[in-house]
């Protein structure tokens, strides 16, 4: 009985190597959503702006669009926030906001004084719509389609190397396609 105990730690010693093993080399920041190939899920939100207009999921009809997750309270919102910028106006890519789990007051500010690069933008202070994304936190943006089903999810800041490598593909292909 003695014995038996001794194979213990080898035992777990060896199922924890098989398990970090099989985490080696996977991309951290990639993490699978149930929603690719699914329409963005039903919602009704107040526009961030004006909390008098409700919006809803047929915000995405029509055209491929980025929809971009963020917080005042994220660090790295605000590190990707220039790239954004960059993309709306420079390449007139249309991104659609979720201001998530924030404060309107500051929010607003927040565009006011390093710019807003939204088409439109939700309000979201509870956090409904992020739940039903699968928002693990921010920054999270998920390529739309025009059809309003989501195509991609990238978790993490946007920047110009996301943009090329990743984004802009994708937003091609899926503009070929509509």
């Amino acid at each position: 009985m003695k014995r038996l105990f001794l194979f213990i730690p080898v035992m777990l010693a060896i199922t924890l190597g098989v398990v970090m093993y099989a985490g080696i080399g996977k991309d951290p920041m990639h993490l699978e959503s149930a929603l690719i190939g699914k329409p963005v899920p039903a919602f009704e939100l107040a526009q961030l702006e004006n909390p008098d207009v409700m919006l809803r999921k047929d915000i995405f009809n029509g055209q491929v669009s980025l929809l971009n997750v963020w917080g005042t309270w994220c660090p790295a919102c605000r590190d990707e926030h220039p790239d954004l910028v960059w993309l709306a106006e420079e390449k007139g890519v249309p991104i659609v906001g979720l201001n998530y789990k924030d404060n309107r007051d500051q929010a607003l500010q927040w565009l006011q004084s390093l710019g807003d690069p939204y088409t439109v933008n939700l309000f979201d202070p509870s956090g409904s719509l992020g739940f039903d994304l699968g928002v693990y936190g921010a920054p999270e943006t998920y390529v739309v389609d025009a059809e309003g089903i989501v195509r991609y999810r990238h978790v993490g800041v946007v920047n110009e190397k996301v943009w090329y490598e990743t984004l802009e593909p994708l937003i091609r292909k899926y503009s070929r396609e509509g």
